[in-house]
């Protein structure tokens, strides 16, 4: 069977990730709180700061750009990028929520952005370079839209064995059915979890003064139940694989997931690792 072009991956993954807008909203305010020290790590990173003319790639429903735009102030601007357009709807939603006047939020394919060259003061993007069917293409766009001397932060997710909170519930399905082990250069969570494999992309595309560190956190929630519904409100590639197994198995699978997340709990809560790759580059003056 034939590859799926860059273009059918692209439709596919907005048909996801629309699916799951709603979701995201409903989850805002906890993720939010959960995953602020990574949208405040990449706003460093890209050494944002006022007056900037930032671009966020990914943004979903605002992450980080909304930080990014209350970091420039209105003498700068923040344009986020998604293919999306839900998931978009709900970041307009809180940007508005929060006075925000300096944001844009635009549907785009981020291999093809429709701006001139040397555009930005900086571009920041969470957990959305590995889902790219032509990731190197990608980069090669950010570097031709930055202003020399200025920096690229992206985060992506490391290993899976690092990652419970994205592993527990691909480890169980997998109990149910046979999934083929996953191409390493196919679009998806793991894409680029490899030590180096982004910051060489960077580095082919001219980046220099490169910087990669696997960042170590958890995700909290207060039961295992409330992390599996979260799970299957916003995670659109597992909920790919949830759709495949019956009804009955799907019960036992929940059971499952949650009796395993369980064992992380610390105190009062349940804390799930993850590890995020966090790699930024400078484009030469």
């Amino acid at each position: 069977m034939a590859s799926p072009s860059p273009q059918q991956v692209i439709e596919s993954q907005r048909q996801d990730w629309n699916r799951v807008a709603g979701g995201w909203e409903k989850w805002d305010r906890f993720f939010d709180e959960q995953m602020a020290y990574l949208n405040h790590r990449l706003v460093a990173d890209a050494r944002v700061r006022a007056g900037m003319n930032v671009l966020d790639l990914g943004s979903g429903t605002g992450y980080p750009a909304l930080l990014a735009a209350q970091t420039v102030g209105s003498t700068g601007s923040v344009t986020g990028i998604d293919l999306a357009e839900q998931m978009l709807e709900a970041a307009r939603r809180k940007a508005a929520s929060l006075k925000l006047s300096n944001t844009t939020f635009q549907t785009s394919d981020v291999t093809t952005l429709p701006y001139e060259a040397a555009s930005f003061d900086a571009v920041t993007t969470r957990f959305c370079l590995m889902f790219l069917p032509e990731i190197p293409k990608a980069v090669a766009e950010i570097a031709r839209l930055l202003k020399p001397n200025t920096w690229l932060a992206a985060a992506v997710w490391s290993a899976p064995d690092k990652n419970p909170y994205l592993r527990i519930p691909m480890d169980v399905i997998k109990q149910f059915i046979d999934l083929p082990p996953p191409d390493p250069t196919a679009p998806g969570i793991f894409r680029l979890a490899k030590p180096g494999e982004l910051a060489g992309m960077l580095q082919q595309a001219g980046f220099i003064d490169l910087a990669e560190q696997e960042f170590l956190g958890d995700v909290r929630f207060v039961e295992a139940a409330e992390y599996f519904s979260s799970l299957m409100d916003i995670a659109a590639p597992i909920q790919n694989l949830w759709t495949k197994l019956s009804s009955t198995q799907q019960a036992e699978a929940r059971q499952r997931i949650i009796a395993t997340a369980g064992q992380y709990q610390k105190g009062s809560v349940i804390a799930l690792p993850i590890a995020v790759r966090m790699v930024a580059g400078r484009k030469p003056g």
